[in-house]
């Protein structure tokens, strides 16, 4: 298919040779049989030729068609003159030499066809070996620019990495400096802590010791106050019973009486003659009266004292233990300021770096 189309190519080119060459449109015509006849083996036909001149009318291949194989026949014909010989043997000696003449002459053109054959291979191959070789120049040249911007672009950044580089080693050297700074600030930091440290235990030591003896303290007082409760408690208790004994007994009194008096009154009608008797008896039971209630008031007042101490020594009670409370409190706070402030106290005084 490739050689087709390289013919084609061929035979193109050397009809355009041929057009400027002759002008004239039979001897065109004849040139283009010649042409495709011996060059390259092809019989000329006249739609063939007109297709690839395309000159004049239809007529115009077909006489020139015509001219050329009478042209033909009439070259590859040998002549044997000889004086001697007969016609008709003149004739068959022709015929032979001219059938000698056409076998050689084919035969030349198959070995020419196949000499162009391979010509035409070798060429295509050499044309396409040439293609193979121009792309892989080009390849290759493609290669050697991208190799040559990697090795630009490595160039850069083999300066910026080296710029970086010497950036690094200086902060790296800052940094160790620092460091050695630090080490030695930590170091001497250490020392004061550890020195606090002691300081706020034995502080601590101290402010437990202290703890505990307010504790103490803080414990006999309590279990004091509350013993003095449970003895007011008690007396309170009793002071309640004597009250309602007297409440009751005077209850019972005033009853006693007002159904006396009850009783009187409804006997004072019918004997007011008894007026006297009975005005020194309700005298006496007026003031049997008012002493009971005179005693209900005493103990009434009593319990009511009796209440308010046992209100003042619950008061006490709640002051102890909210001071108490207040003490542990402080106590606690002590602590905590005494384990953060110190050491902040120590840093501020530390020298600074």
């Amino acid at each position: 298919m490739i050689t087709d189309i390289l013919n084609e190519a061929a035979l193109s080119r050397d009809i355009d040779a041929l057009r400027e060459r002759f002008t004239q449109t039979q001897e065109l015509y004849r040139e283009v049989c010649a042409l495709l006849f011996f060059r390259y083996g092809i019989t000329p036909t006249a739609n063939k030729l007109y297709q690839l001149v395309r000159k004049g009318s239809m007529s115009a291949p077909a006489e020139a068609l015509n001219k050329f194989w009478g042209d033909l026949r009439e070259k590859s014909r040998t002549r044997i003159e000889h004086p001697d010989l007969p016609e008709a043997l003149k004739s068959v000696a022709g015929e032979l030499v001219a059938t000698l003449w056409t076998n050689a002459q084919a035969a030349a053109q198959e070995s020419l066809t196949a000499y162009r054959a391979e010509a035409q291979e070798a060429v295509f191959q050499a044309k396409a070996a040439v293609v193979v070789a121009e792309a892989e120049r080009d390849a290759e040249r493609l290669t050697a620019q991208s190799v040559r911007s990697e090795l630009e672009q490595a160039g850069v950044q083999i300066s910026t990495q080296r710029e970086a580089l010497a950036i690094a080693e200086e902060t790296s050297t800052s940094l160790q400096l620092r460091l050695d700074e630090a080490k030695h600030d930590n170091a001497a930091l250490q020392r004061q802590l550890e020195d606090a440290r002691r300081e706020f235990t034995v502080e601590l030591d101290k402010l437990r010791a202290a703890a505990q003896l307010a504790e103490e303290r803080s414990r006999s007082t309590e279990k004091r106050m509350l013993l003095d409760m449970d003895r007011e408690r008690t007396a309170s208790a009793r002071l309640q019973k004597e009250l309602d004994a007297l409440s009751a007994a005077s209850l019972r009194t005033a009853d006693a009486h007002r159904q006396e008096l009850n009783l009187l009154q409804q006997t004072l009608g019918d004997s007011r003659q008894k007026n006297g008797q009975l005005e020194g008896t309700l005298q006496a039971v007026t003031t049997s009266l008012d002493r009971a209630r005179l005693e209900a008031k005493q103990t009434q007042i009593q319990l009511n004292e009796s209440n308010a101490q046992t209100m003042l020594f619950r008061s006490q009670a709640e002051d102890c233990r909210r001071q108490w409370e207040e003490t542990k409190q402080l106590l606690v706070e002590a602590q905590r300021t005494t384990v953060h402030e110190r050491p902040r106290r120590r840093t501020l005084a530390a020298p600074k770096t």
